[in-house]
């Protein structure tokens, strides 16, 4: 039978369905059409909106804010190759880390000039570490890296959205308004919904000599006093 494919159908019967060639049925390709169309609108609304509970009520990834921080603006900070960098060789601090029912060591090296940034941005903004990695393992590197116990919040890869195989940072479920939340992060993939909220940083991983974060401070200073950072970012600095 040319140009149809035989499968069972929903009460066991067989039934036909074209095939374009593709090795995909109609229905599939209609399926995978519609999914793609619900990722590109949830692009176009920047993002999911405040996740709702079971019980019908608004439940924003983050609490209410801190009367202390009344005022402020929020910084969303990405962890790994914008704070610091991971791996199994000698660095600054090491953690233990459960992988596959096995503990390996994990030494951590932090970026130049990040306990000072850290510091300084505890200061002026309200400060969320909002990660793709794992909490087991992001959760002992910033009992290490927050010296200063500036991080208010911590957001791990549990609250991220699949966006096609990408974690996505979604602010729009933070509980914050978006005009006043910012995010910096060096993967343009996680603020795709955002990217007018975002300030862009380059990965780091070893360079003794960079100065990238030290050298944000003064614009981010800036930034806390605008209207809506959206009209000042307009899709990266």
């Amino acid at each position: 039978m040319s140009g149809a494919v035989v499968s069972p159908g929903a009460t066991g019967e067989e039934t036909e369905s074209s095939d374009d060639g593709s090795g995909f049925t109609d229905d599939e390709q209609q399926g995978e059409g519609e999914l793609e169309d619900d990722e590109d609108r949830i692009i176009l609304n920047g993002g999911l909106g405040i996740p709702i509970g079971p019980d019908g009520q608004p439940r924003p990834l983050l609490p209410p804010m801190l009367p202390a921080h009344k005022g402020r603006k929020c910084l969303v900070l990405d962890l790994d190759e914008t704070l610091l960098h991971s791996s199994f060789k000698a660095t600054d601090f090491v953690i233990p880390v459960e992988i596959e029912f096995a503990w390996h060591s994990v030494y951590v090296i932090k970026r130049p000039g990040v306990d000072a940034f850290l510091k300084r941005m505890g200061e002026l903004y309200e400060v969320v570490i909002f990660t793709a990695s794992l909490s087991k393992y992001a959760d002992p590197v910033l009992d290490k890296l927050d010296i200063h116990k500036v991080v208010t919040h911590r957001l791990f890869r549990e609250s991220c959205y699949n966006h096609r195989g990408v974690y996505v940072k979604d602010l729009s479920q933070l509980g914050r308004p978006i005009e006043d939340t910012i995010i910096l992060d060096n993967s343009p993939a996680s603020y795709i919904f955002h990217p007018n909220n975002a300030v862009p940083v380059s990965s780091w991983f070893n360079d003794p000599h960079d100065t990238e974060l030290t050298d944000l401070c003064p614009f981010l200073d800036d930034l806390r006093t605008v209207d809506d950072v959206r009209g000042v970012l307009d899709g990266g600095r």
